[in-house]
């Protein structure tokens, strides 16, 4: 099967370690390459079709790393969603950690929704709140789902 048509790209700065280790799987498995992207190395296993980008350590700058290489053939994963909306602006696939895909549909509002919260949380009405929850086997089978997903679109549309 040849997916080297299409890359995924993990947005790793904040990718929870469970998470990057089942894309890792994914990857091998399907023979895709994939592309880690922080401002500092992140631990993954080693392999050809594997790439660690360390960008410099400024805000945004793995953010804009991924705007200015992810193609609309690629799948990126990402928990940040000003990054999402960009992405989804130039037609790129993107599911964060939770299985949640992002579209045009639906970018606006969570965008919306995130903005909120940050402007609460910066006059006090919200209180400091900088994870959306526990990590767990429910939160990794909906991503493991959305993942399989949306791979398989991608090898349907791409291969």
């Amino acid at each position: 099967m040849d997916t080297k048509k299409f890359r995924i790209w993990i947005d790793a700065d904040s990718c929870p370690v469970q998470v990057r280790d089942l894309t890792v799987r994914f990857a091998l498995r399907l023979k895709i390459p994939l592309k880690f992207v922080a401002n500092h190395d992140i631990p993954f296993k080693k392999n050809e079709l594997f790439e660690m980008i360390v960008c410099e350590n400024e805000k945004d700058a793995a953010d804009n790393y991924i705007v200015e290489n992810a193609n609309p053939e690629d799948l990126v994963i990402t928990r940040d969603i000003p990054l999402a909306s960009r992405l989804v602006d130039k037609k790129i696939a993107v599911i964060n950690d939770r299985g949640c895909v992002f579209t045009e549909t639906n970018i606006a509002e969570k965008l919306a929704t995130r903005n909120l919260h940050y402007m609460l949380m910066e006059n006090g009405s919200l209180p400091d709140i900088k994870r959306s929850g526990t990590f767990g086997k429910k939160e990794l089978n909906l991503f493991a789902n959305s993942l399989d997903r949306e791979l398989q679109k991608k090898i349907k549309a791409y291969n």
